[in-house]
């Protein structure tokens, strides 16, 4: 082992590595600063490493080790070599996923999170790494998720840039996330201990001195005094003021105005006077006015960060679902053996026992036994739903009826619950135009605010010198525009909260700012209106096959197809015992139905428009007929005839009527969009009183009506299901996907109705509304704040203990004020009484007739 008593280039050590101890090559120009000097190194790998320790601050490493290691391998310091280790696929599979073919993608937790300025820093700092192709910092659960390509960049490189800003990242782990958060909250109230017990004893050691007379205290009971009020004072400014110091320091660093860094200089600039003030013996020191305004802004940021905590608590209590450990069935069903794995080492295929009372591991379909699980955290269904062998259950539910065996489908970040929380997260990260626009004018504001203290000083300087400094730091201290950054995100985070646990879940940061203004809601029919859970009612023969044979055709046509109609035909089938026939990949075309060769003939199922082109008759009268006296009919046909007509019954949802009777009530044009049959359609519009809409849609006809509707200066919320509502979906302003969407119209909306409720929907509505008023009361008060605290600091009439209750306070109302939102409860409550006849008297209530339409008309 090599000495480092040497560490001068032109010592014996100098032909070393000053990172590895290996011995540099003659041509070797790879050299890094540290400490002042320029030490040689051996490659680029030394090079990259010692570069990235500096930028850290942790130059420490070089002066506190005491000999060169004895590999390179150990060069590294601890931190470095554990961020290496999340290169390890094996390590990546429990929280990376891919999004595409060299694409990951991976939610991590990052540590020192406290303002919004921290989470500017990194999303900059990561947004400069090459390879790195998104990231967002989630400001309330503090996680961030980033994307990156794997060819260019290692996670480890992207942790290394994090922690080189002086923050940690590690992958998210509930358990872990809890415990920083308590480690947080038992940090951040010593720090409000230190500060207010500080406070009290400044307080008191400052009364004799506003008791006393002029000339009445004796000097050196003054200067005693003030030098206790000191060593009171030291604590507060060096432990209980560092989030300030660090938050400005780091907001510097990055070369951006904070809002730490006013308040930051005037505690700076307060103590360096006073301390001043007490070691000359002149000047004032307010000793007790800097302890009061630090309590007071950690007293408020204390019950922000409180506040947001609230916010996050929907997406974190989706996030504790998740189960460690599951017992898993080594050679089902051979054997009943279990063995207690953790959830991480499941895959699909393995068979999991779930007894009463646990998780379901992961997304699975039960394969043994029937039981009720409860999904309320999931969906908002607060009842349990009911299981047996077939069904597919969703990976975090809880079961709490019997035991059942569940065979395992998707695992870790390809869970219904991981697609969920990358939902919320995406929500979250993304900024409505009205906080973006915030957060630009809270950045020119501080420049300002800077400029005019300067001014003040000045000014002050050459009218009251003795004054100067204090009008100065309540300045700065009163109006700092913490209340207008916290005027958007309070009051989002609140609705964003309250509508999940109601099972609405918000995946867009402007979806509930534009749903406020919506002023068009365009429904589809087909399991959106109705409850999607189609059942066959009747099969009408129409050629020489029998019921059985056109059935497993139908439902061969059918396979892998996300629609009702399909999972309807494919569960008639399993429920009879009859297998579904097989041939080709079927060819699906959206709007019309599904195409493939089976047993050597073409097939078509679908609309009578769509199979009569492969046919190329007429429908038989005997087809029409049939296809009208029912809801929801297709038509299987080959290019010798049509072969069978299939009609479903699909009811509507229970409060269909009832949330469509609250959206007009709130002022809202209603319009059905159905690609279904003129007949069924109409019968739905009539049931719950919609007067337009449009039957025999294609999805191009669909999307030019939304378009249409845009021209003429509408604000349109679509409201869909399927994978047809996909392009719709994306292309209004604000989207809504219902109950078990499609993929791709949950990945096209902005909204997604987990629990299936469309009175939840309403409600969200309103809901919306309700937190775009308290935004702009919000707005209100800041502004009016900052307008009228800003000239009376000038003037002298605030002191910085006055500044700081002030500042606390009016960041405290606008989260009080937000906090509202969160509140439980119906926001649609009972305004609207419907019919006591029902939905069937409803139906054919008076209302005016519907009018057919299409796009041209």
């Amino acid at each position: 082992m090599a000495s480092l008593s040497s560490p001068d280039p032109s010592s014996s050590a100098a032909t070393a590595c000053f990172h590895c101890g290996l011995p540099v090559p003659q041509a070797s120009r790879y050299a890094v600063p540290v400490d002042g000097v320029m030490r040689r190194l051996c490659c680029p790998g030394c090079e990259a490493v010692v570069r990235a320790i500096v930028a850290a601050g942790l130059e420490s490493y070089y002066r506190h080790r005491s000999a060169l290691p004895a590999s390179p391998r150990d060069s590294l310091p601890e931190f470095l070599r554990e961020l290496e280790l999340y290169d390890a696929p094996k390590v990546q599979q429990g929280f990376v996923r891919a999004a595409g073919e060299h694409v990951r993608e991976a939610s991590l937790i990052l540590e020192g999170i406290r303002c919004a300025a921290c989470v500017w820093l990194n999303e900059q700092q990561l947004a400069r790494l090459p390879g790195v192709l998104g990231v967002s910092v989630n400001y309330a659960t503090q996680r961030a998720r980033i994307r990156w390509d794997e060819t260019r960049v290692r996670l480890s490189e992207i942790l290394r840039a994090i922690a080189a800003i002086g923050y940690t990242a590690h992958p998210y782990d509930p358990s872990r996330h809890e415990a920083i958060l308590r480690q947080e909250r038992r940090r951040a109230l010593w720090e409000l201990f230190v500060a207010g017990f500080g406070m009290m004893q400044v307080m008191m050691l400052a009364l004799p001195s506003y008791l006393a007379g002029e000339g009445e205290m004796p000097r050196d009971v003054e200067t005693l005094l003030r030098w206790a009020a000191l060593l009171l004072t030291v604590p507060v400014v060096g432990f209980s003021s560092t989030p300030f110091f660090r938050g400005a320091w780091n907001d510097l660093r990055a070369r951006r105005l904070g809002m730490d860094v006013p308040v930051a200089l005037g505690i700076g600039l307060a103590f360096a006077a006073s301390v001043w003030a007490t070691l000359t013996g002149e000047g004032e020191a307010y000793f007790d006015s800097i302890t009061m305004f630090v309590f007071f802004l950690l007293g408020g940021r204390y019950l922000e960060w409180n506040a947001r905590q609230r916010a996050a608590d929907a997406s974190e209590a989706l996030a504790r679902l998740r189960p460690a450990m599951a017992w898993k069935l080594s050679a089902y069903p051979h054997s009943g053996e279990e063995t207690r794995v953790a959830v991480a080492e499941l895959a699909p295929g393995d068979y999991v026992r779930v007894r009463p009372g646990e998780a379901v591991p992961a997304d699975g379909v039960v394969a043994e036994g029937t039981t009720a699980v409860d999904e309320a955290l999931l969906t908002g269904e607060s009842r349990p739903v009911a299981k047996r062998p077939g069904d597919g259950v969703v990976g975090a539910s809880l079961n709490v009826e019997s035991p059942v065996v569940v065979r395992v489908e998707r695992v870790g970040e390809e869970t219904v619950l991981a697609g969920i929380l990358r939902l919320l997260d995406r929500a979250a990260a993304e900024k409505p135009p009205i906080a973006a626009a915030a957060d630009r004018v809270a950045a020119w504001f501080v420049a300002a605010l800077l400029m005019v203290a300067a001014g003040v000083f000045l000014y002050w300087s050459s009218v009251e010198p003795e004054r100067a400094l204090w009008i100065t730091v309540a300045v700065l201290v009163v109006t700092c525009p913490c209340a207008l950054s916290l005027a958007t995100p309070a009051a989002l985070g609140a609705a964003t909260s309250r509508l999940a646990r109601k099972g609405l879940l918000v995946t867009r940061g402007h979806a509930l700012e534009t749903l406020a203004k919506a002023t068009h809601v365009v429904f589809d029919k087909t399991g959106t209106l109705t409850d999607g859970h189609l059942t066959l009612e009747e099969v009408l023969p129409l050629g020489a096959l029998p019921v059985e044979a056109c059935l497993a055709l139908a439902a061969g046509l059918e396979q892998g197809a996300e629609h009702p109609i399909g999972r309807a035909l494919r569960e008639a089938v399993r429920a009879r015992g009859w297998t579904p026939s097989s041939g080709a990949l079927p060819v699906r075309v959206p709007g019309a139905g599904m195409e493939a060769v089976i047993d050597g003939r073409r097939l078509r199922i679908g609309t009578p428009a769509f199979v009569a082109e492969l046919v190329g008759q007429a429908l038989p009268s005997s087809l029409s007929t049939f296809l009208e006296g029912h809801d929801t009919g297709v038509v299987l046909g080959a290019e010798d005839g049509y072969l069978a007509a299939f009609a479903f019954r699909d009811a509507l949802r229970p409060d269909a009527a009832a949330a469509v009777a609250h959206l007009q009530a709130a002022g809202c044009q209603i319009l059905l969009l159905s690609g279904d049959r003129p007949a069924a359609v109409r019968r739905v519009a009539e049931r719950l009183g919609i007067e337009r809409f449009v039957a025999g849609a294609s999805p191009e006809e669909k999307l030019a009506w939304i378009e249409r509707l845009q021209r003429e200066g509408a604000v349109v919320a679509m409201v869909g299901d399927g994978v047809n509502d996909a392009p719709v979906l994306a292309r209004a302003q604000v989207s809504v996907a219902v109950g078990e969407a499609a993929q791709a119209a949950r990945a096209s909306a902005d909204m997604v109705l987990a629990s299936g409720r469309l009175l939840d929907l309403a409600d969200g509505f309103a809901l919306a509304r309700r937190a775009t008023r308290v935004i702009y009361q919000n707005f209100t008060w800041a502004i009016a704040y900052n307008l009228g605290a800003l000239p009376l600091a000038v003037a002298g009439f605030v002191t910085p203990w006055m500044a700081g209750l002030g500042m606390a306070g009016s960041s405290l109302l606008v989260v009080m004020n937000a906090l509202r939102l969160a509140r439980h409860g119906s926001e649609i409550g009972h305004r609207i009484v419907l019919p006591e006849l029902g939905l069937k008297g409803l139906a054919h209530a008076s209302m005016p007739k519907p009018s057919i339409s299409n796009p041209d008309s």
